[in-house]
């Protein structure tokens, strides 16, 4: 193989990547959007409200362009390494940042929140309802369960998490006592230009493909790159869903 190439690869495996910041990849990959806007929609709500928790927040980098926030304002984050980043970006900003895994008991007493956002993260429908006030409001734009799909199956992988769909979750809010306000699901294109650049997503999103290196899958990345050479792009297929969720007080 092209040794060249093989050195832009590890060049690629090896580049740091911090709280959700994938500017790395900039010029090196096209995505097509959703039809709705989660950033402003989570705006308008947050502008509305008087207390506020973004979950999963990573290292604050989406979170922080909400400011200015509610006085009562905390985020939570599961991955050490990226709440240290929240903190330095989220708490001189006034927002309180925890460590905790958004799926277990949350640290929060029960109506709590007035919103809670969620922006790729996990959750626990229990604790949400849980924690939010009567007539709060959960807004979460989701990476559905069939994401990426052919990738995973370039690499001979099956979807993780393959009932995490609209249409299986949606009815678990409702059981739990939450009225759907909005959802919608939505499919588009994801163009990678290069191999190397799928890399670099790989190592950043370590649950797609299992222990992924480039020693150990480059049979793989070869004929990525064989197909790319073919083709002239690497296209796949991104999923996603949004839900809007208001929790109803037993009657």
């Amino acid at each position: 193989m092209d040794n060249a190439l093989y050195e832009q690869w590890k060049k690629d495996e090896e580049a740091p990547f911090q709280g959700w910041d994938f500017s790395y990849l900039k010029g090196r990959v096209l995505e097509e959007t959703p039809p709705w806007s989660y950033e402003k929609t989570a705006l308008a709500l947050l502008r509305k409200s008087n207390s506020v928790l973004d979950m999963a927040t990573g290292g604050g980098e989406k979170f922080s362009t909400f400011a200015p926030f509610p006085k009562d304002t905390a985020a939570i984050e599961g991955y050490p390494p990226n709440v240290e980043i929240a903190k330095k970006k989220l708490e001189p900003l006034g927002v309180k940042v925890f460590e905790a895994s958004e799926t277990k008991v949350l640290p929060f007493p029960d109506n709590k929140f007035d919103l809670v956002l969620n922006r790729h993260g996990g959750f626990n429908i229990k604790e949400l309802y849980r924690i939010l006030k009567p007539e709060g409001q959960f807004f979460t734009q989701q990476v559905g369960g069939d994401n990426l799909a052919g990738l995973q199956e370039f690499f001979n992988q099956t979807p993780k998490w393959p009932d995490l769909i609209l249409g299986l979750v949606k009815p678990k809010f409702e059981e739990q006592g939450f009225t759907i306000k909005e959802s919608q699901e939505w499919k588009g294109k994801v163009t990678f230009k290069d191999a190397g650049a799928i890399v670099y997503f790989l190592k950043a999103v370590p649950w797609i493909v299992d222990n992924f290196g480039v020693d150990s899958h480059l049979k793989y990345l070869n004929k990525l790159q064989a197909r790319l050479e073919k083709e002239g792009k690497l296209e796949f297929i991104y999923s996603r869903y949004v839900i809007w969720a208001i929790k109803r007080m037993p009657a």
